[in-house]
Order: structure tokens, then sequence, then C-alpha cells
């Protein structure tokens, strides 16, 4: 038991400074650029295109602060302005798709996925998404009641917002390590037990209606459960202990931009008093018939499983 502790205390900590060295570098840029005139000109760039999705030019502060940084920072821009409840529906389910862009991008294409690949495909499916619920809703006129969440703090001069940036650039590195190292732990006691070979075989006809193969299982909880930042730990792990091949991480990467983190991300928009299960069963419908569609047009080789695994894995690993 404590080797393979020892064991999965060091795979923890080797993916905590692999994904830290992307999180925190882009977690402090991305936080001081809020409070510099950089993010106010791009929100003022693209709030003539709201109209787009029936939102109002206010619209544009929460959309870019969650793509840029998170879901929390996007829902606490909703909250410092009046929305309808189809206004802040339209920008759950468009953040829903693309947040956190630069963080999780980056992280994603640590597994061999093109990060521009990964935004395109995200940003894409927000703009189709508000651009068809507006079209197709008409109810929601009625002003969002947002509970009890309240609107961030506001920082005064250069050294308050450095050491904001600092704050959250590390208690995102620190929060990454606090999942990681545990996960990882976790992960090497169920590997080295078998129950993880159990666990792909439970998940097998999933993984079957989605076009893969049941050794990209775990990519698929990693993302699922704890997003793809933090999963993209166990999905690195995946692709170096279990062989899945570059078709299997394109397709599984492909479903997870749709709907990873999904029970986490649906639930932080309750207190906006949106409906969430629709929320959900966009997220999910969207990723399920995404994925089976490039799986069907993407052809798996004919020639030997193995071979194929064998010539497709070049992943950027440890």
């Amino acid at each position: 038991m404590y080797g393979i502790l020892q064991r999965g205390l060091q795979q923890g900590l080797q993916l905590t400074w692999t994904l830290g060295k992307v999180i925190f570098p882009i977690t402090l840029l991305i936080t001081i650029l809020q409070y510099t005139p950089v993010l106010p000109w791009v929100i003022e760039q693209i709030s003539p295109l709201m109209g787009l999705f029936g939102l109002s030019g206010e619209a544009a502060v929460p959309l870019v602060l969650g793509n840029s940084l998170n879901l929390y920072a996007g829902i606490a821009a909703i909250v410092s302005f009046e929305f309808s409840v189809k206004e802040v529906f339209i920008m759950a389910v468009m953040l829903s798709f693309s947040h956190n862009l630069f963080i999780e991008s980056s992280v994603a294409s640590r597994v061999g996925v093109s990060a521009w690949f990964i935004g395109s495909i995200r940003v894409s499916l927000a703009i189709i998404a508000g651009i068809t619920i507006n079209l197709l809703w008409d109810g929601g006129a009625e002003q969002a009641q947002y509970g009890l969440i309240t609107s961030s703090e506001t920082l005064n001069g250069w050294a308050e917002i450095a050491m904001q940036g600092f704050q959250t650039a590390i208690l995102a590195v620190v929060q990454l390590a606090l999942i990681v190292i545990p996960l990882m732990i976790a992960m090497q006691y169920l590997r080295e037990k078998g129950w993880l070979t159990k666990f792909s075989n439970g998940l097998a006809p999933l993984t079957k209606l989605l076009g893969m193969e049941k050794n990209s299982s775990m990519t698929l909880v990693a993302g699922l459960t704890i997003g793809l930042a933090y999963g993209a730990g166990l999905m690195i792990q995946a692709v170096k202990e279990d062989g899945v091949s570059k078709r299997d991480m394109y397709l599984a990467l492909i479903f997870l931009v749709s709907c990873h983190a999904v029970v986490e991300d649906t639930l932080i928009f309750i207190p906006l008093g949106i409906p969430v299960w629709p929320l959900l069963a966009i997220r999910l419908v969207t990723a399920i018939v995404l994925t089976m569609i490039v799986s069907i047009l993407w052809k798996r080789p004919n020639y030997v499983q193995g071979k194929e695994t064998a010539n497709e894995n070049s992943y950027n690993t440890f």
C-alpha cells in the first residue's frame, strides 16, 4: 500500500507541475488584464455583435470574462447588470460551451490535440447555440432574479491588482494540486488493483456508442466529472498508459468540449434563476450527436488496432 501511495503521489506532483506551468501564467495575465484598458476595449468592439444572440451590449462583459477566465467570473459579471431570463439562459448555454478558453484549451493540448482545434469547436458551439436559442425561444422576457449572488469587489491601484493576480494564480495551482494529487493516488490504487479494467468494461457501451474503444473510458470520466483543466491529468495518464489512439483522443475531446464538468457547470447556474435541466440536456445531446457524427465521418482504419495505436500515439507527456 505504501508503494502505491508513493507512486501515486509522485504522479500527482509531476502532473501538478506540468499543468501548473500552463495555468499559473495564463491566470495571472488574464486576471490583471481585466483591470486594464485591454479587456474593456475588447468588450467595446464585440458589443455590437450581441444583437445576433438577442443580447444587450452589456452581455459582452460576462461573455468576455467567462471565456477568458472561468464560469465564476462570467457569473459575477452577469449579476452586475439587469438581464432578462432569456438573456441569462443564452449566456449560460454559451458560457457552458466556451468558458476558460485559454487555460482549458492549452491544457487539453497536452494530450496531443490542437489547442486551436479545441478552441474553435467550443466557440463555434457557443455561437450556434446562442443564435438558435434566440430564434426558437420567445419566452423569458421577465427580469432574472439572482438570489444571494453578489458581484466581485473593486480594486484600486496597481499594487492591489497585481496582488489579486498573484493570489488568483497561486490559488488556481493550489486548487489544482488538491484535486490532482488525491486523484492520481486513487487512480494508482484502482489501476494496480485491477478496478480500472472492470470500470472500462462497464463503460464499453457508451464508448462504443460514441465510436471509441473502451480504453478511452477514463478520459471521458475525468472530463465529465472534473472538467478539462483538472481532468487533463487523468487524460494524460490514460494516453500514456492505456494506449488511447489519436482518433479516440480526438473523439473524446470533441465530446468533452461540449459537456465537461457537466454536473458542476450546470449546478452553479441555479442561483441565477434560469431553467438548468434544458441547459444540461442541450450540452449532453450536442456532445453525443456531434461525437457520433465525427466518428462516422472519421472511419477507423481496417488494419490491426494495436498497429494503429502504436503509429498514432505522439502525445506530449512528461
